[in-house]
């Protein structure tokens, strides 16, 4: 019996690469498309009642644009992993991404096989940050992270070392291993960390982390001190 195929949702205004997209997907015998939206607003509507795993989302939409989009669906609870395919690769629009929820953030110009990768990488729970992403991404990390916020202070040593790992892009299962303790107790210490930092995803905390130089600066002796 073959594994079940996840399901993607495509949002974008303009056909052509909706169509592109949806080729893409069926490239892959571990997706399948699940529905196109032509606009922000019909991406809302058709995530909740198709309930995709995974949601393909520009940001340069006329009306409801992506970001507005990203920050509604999370804020409606969509727990699809929710990646961002654009042409924009400004600094400004990454972040943003980002601290609104986003799993992962591609750019449309890359190699079909390179964007497949990336979603397979997203399903598994990783984040999806092509390599030009990242690139930028280090570039704004390397002109000085922003002072360490007083909300870290309330973050123990295990905590700012699950943060660490996660800054990783680690899932929950490679962290408890990292560590040596459970996935449900990784989990009730990313809670903590979102609680304490005000945060609502791992994205989030992830990109906090890094902006905050909290993304490696954590000992393991120190979170070896501090009992799971």
């Amino acid at each position: 019996m073959s594994a079940p195929r996840h399901r993607v949702l495509v949002v974008d205004d303009h056909p052509l690469f909706r169509k592109g997209a949806a080729e893409l997907i069926a490239m892959s015998s571990a997706l399948e498309l699940a529905g196109e939206a032509s606009s922000g607003e019909e991406g809302v509507r058709l995530a909740r009642s198709l309930a995709p795993d995974v949601i393909l989302l520009d940001l340069n939409m006329k009306g409801m644009d992506g970001l507005t989009t990203l920050r509604t669906l999370r804020a409606e609870g969509v727990r699809a992993r929710i990646v961002v395919l654009t042409v924009s690769d400004h600094e400004g629009d990454i972040v943003e991404a980002m601290r609104a929820g986003a799993d992962g953030y591609l750019l449309k110009d890359a190699e079909p096989e390179e964007i497949l990768e990336h979603l397979h990488r997203v399903i598994e729970g990783h984040m999806a940050v092509s390599d030009e992403v990242t690139r930028i991404l280090v570039g704004q990390l390397r002109r000085g992270p922003e002072p360490a916020a007083p909300e870290a202070a309330r973050l123990t040593a295990r905590e700012r070392e699950v943060l660490r790992l996660l800054a990783r892009g680690l899932s929950n299962k490679t962290i408890a291993l990292r560590l040596g303790i459970s996935d449900a107790t990784v989990k009730v210490y990313v809670k903590g960390i979102l609680r304490k930092l005000g945060l609502r995803s791992r994205t989030e905390a992830a990109v906090w982390a890094a902006q905050h130089g909290l993304d490696g600066t954590s000992s393991p002796d120190a979170a070896r001190d501090d009992p799971a």
